[in-house]
């Protein structure tokens, strides 16, 4: 029975993240425990389980006497967020231009082919996805597990706000041309040109800034009185 508990609280947490990482369920969204358990068919043990879970994952947060709601996060948090990320990203960028295979190299230029495929065929979420395996190659590069697995868990806490900002305009060609200077950078071994690239490709700053914020407070508009 304890198996099945948290199997099913297992399942339930997967969906309830990919539901929120995806933009499904929006920050300020209020998640009902007895909906759940009838959405789901599950008891109320297994949804406490996934709630806590979420809770400690920082994508829910529970508020007393008000109830359990998606985690919104303030702006300032936000940037410090993406600061982090831009330093990991960096490093994980100098690494594989020094540590980088020709195979891994060969797969990276795969990832960048297909971001242009997908930014030529105006779809932002077909580009996302292949950004983000753009990415990942780049980590698995850096033959440096501790930093990969770092920087995948926030990258995974990031996700709404990263497909957010490439449904700015421009953004998505903006974002191609950082992944040819990323990738030449690391063809060529540069470690410190890869960094910078790859650090200035994730934070926000500038005009980027100013549309980043304005396409947050879009996004949780509609949530403005929850909670």
């Amino acid at each position: 029975m304890g198996g099945e508990k948290r199997s099913n609280a297992q399942r339930l947490r997967d969906a309830l993240e990919d539901d929120i990482i995806n933009g499904r369920r929006t920050p300020g969204e209020r998640l009902d425990p007895e909906a759940l358990g009838r959405e789901f068919n599950v008891s109320r043990t297994p949804v406490r389980e996934a709630i806590q879970q979420l809770v400690a994952s920082g994508l829910v947060t529970v508020s007393p006497k008000k109830g359990t709601f998606v985690a919104r996060v303030g702006i300032d948090q936000l940037i410090e967020m993406f600061e982090v990320m831009a330093e990991l990203e960096g490093m994980c960028g100098r690494l594989a231009a020094r540590r980088i295979s020709e195979e891994e190299l060969a797969g990276l230029r795969e990832a960048l082919a297909r971001c242009e495929a997908a930014a030529e065929a105006g779809d932002p979420d077909e580009y996302y996805y292949e950004n983000e395996e753009f990415h990942h190659r780049i980590y698995a590069a850096s033959h440096n597990t501790f930093l990969a697995g770092e920087a995948r868990q926030l990258k995974q806490r990031l996700k709404p706000y990263r497909r957010l900002q490439l449904q700015v305009r421009q953004r998505i060609g903006g974002s191609l041309a950082e992944h040819r200077e990323i990738i030449a950078a690391i063809e060529r071994g540069d470690a410190s040109a890869a960094e910078e690239a790859l650090r200035q490709h994730v934070l926000i700053q500038g005009e980027r800034f100013s549309d980043f914020v304005a396409s947050v407070r879009e996004f949780e508009k509609p949530l403005s009185g929850a909670g």
